[in-house]
């Protein structure tokens, strides 16, 4: 199941970070997963929220650069290998796996996740179907 990623482009310097996440906390989002990517000017943060629409109107209010793409989010079972099971259906596929960072979910019993932005989002989630990977859906705990 694809769902939405907000990805926000950041000024590489001080406060710049903390101010983003002080937007959310304000607006009222939570974050479920982050990551953040740098280059020598600025930064990419890339997250999954509760409640997309709610980020990107409160981050574009506070005159970040915000926008939403497609991702995937299947589970990773706790294994030696686990990742690599996995990893192996999209290379039969051939889905290219642009870039990935993870997540766990839960308070009780939490989960690992594995984020994606593939090449081809139906694709791979057409591949996926049936082969026994849990999708995540971040709107149910």
């Amino acid at each position: 199941m694809s769902m939405h990623q907000i990805s926000v482009f950041l000024g590489n310097r001080p406060g710049e970070l903390n101010k983003m996440t002080h937007v959310l906390a304000e607006g009222g989002v939570n974050m479920r997963a982050l990551s953040l990517a740098e280059t020598t000017d600025f930064g990419i943060a890339r997250m999954i929220v509760d409640n997309e629409e709610k980020a990107i109107e409160v981050l574009k209010q506070a005159d970040f650069v915000a926008r939403i793409t497609e991702v995937l989010a299947y589970e990773i079972s706790d294994e030696k290998g686990g990742l690599n099971k996995l990893l192996e259906l999209f290379t039969e596929s051939g889905i290219n796996i642009e870039y990935m960072y993870s997540c766990i979910i839960g308070k009780k019993d939490a989960k690992a996740y594995m984020i994606f932005r593939v090449s081809d989002t139906a694709a791979a989630e057409a591949t996926l179907a049936g082969k026994g990977v849990k999708a995540l859906d971040v709107r149910v705990d």
